[in-house]
């Protein structure tokens, strides 16, 4: 787990890289397209170009156990990503990254990066979170129906797998965004 002196050095490194006084937007592409915990002031889908949308992070806390782990969502290289932008206001800023920060950044498993993402043909620069692949829960090369059983049989203290999964599908479906790769485990989720 981080410490909170690493937490907010690196909330202060991504916060330099950012227009004095503007607002900030987030792209997400999971829990945060359908629960993003913070203030904002618009939403609106958009793309990111150079990461995909991967159950690629063991988890083994929150909606999973060591004895029952399960997968959560990170940006791995490669491909693109549809997702949602959700814009934090100038004034809030500081306070609802932080809250973003200790949601997101805690255990190491993400890292934060500054990208470009595109509502339609207008470039936005966005902070979004992608995978460490150095972390220990990093899991590469997992075929669907390893994942989709890891989805299925995972909970912990703040639900299941599959909720977490039927959420985020949810979502994408409201947005009209389709991905193939998500509605190929969907396909595979209880008969794993």
């Amino acid at each position: 787990m981080r410490t909170q002196l690493e937490m907010e050095s690196t909330l202060r490194e991504i916060l330099q890289h950012r227009e004095p006084g503007s607002d900030i937007h987030v792209f997400g592409y999971g829990s945060l397209m359908w629960n993003p915990g913070v203030e904002h002031i618009a939403s609106f889908k958009a793309r990111v170009h150079g990461w995909h949308r991967c159950f690629c992070l063991r988890c083994v806390i929150g909606r999973g156990t060591p004895e029952t782990p399960g997968l959560m969502l990170a940006m791995d290289r490669g491909g693109s990503c549809n997702g949602m932008l959700v814009r934090i206001p100038a004034d809030k800023v500081l306070e609802e990254m932080t809250l973003l920060w200790r949601r997101e950044m805690s255990w190491g498993s993400y890292q934060a990066r500054w990208v470009t993402a595109w509502a339609g043909a207008v470039p936005i620069r966005a902070v979004t979170f992608v995978v460490n692949r150095r972390h220990e829960r990093y899991i590469r090369g997992l075929n669907p129906q390893q994942a989709a059983r890891l989805i299925d049989t995972g909970y912990g203290r703040l639900g299941t797998c599959r909720a977490y999964f039927d959420a985020t599908m949810l979502r994408l479906r409201e947005l009209g965004i389709r991905d193939r790769g998500m509605e190929e485990l969907e396909a595979r989720l209880g008969s794993a």
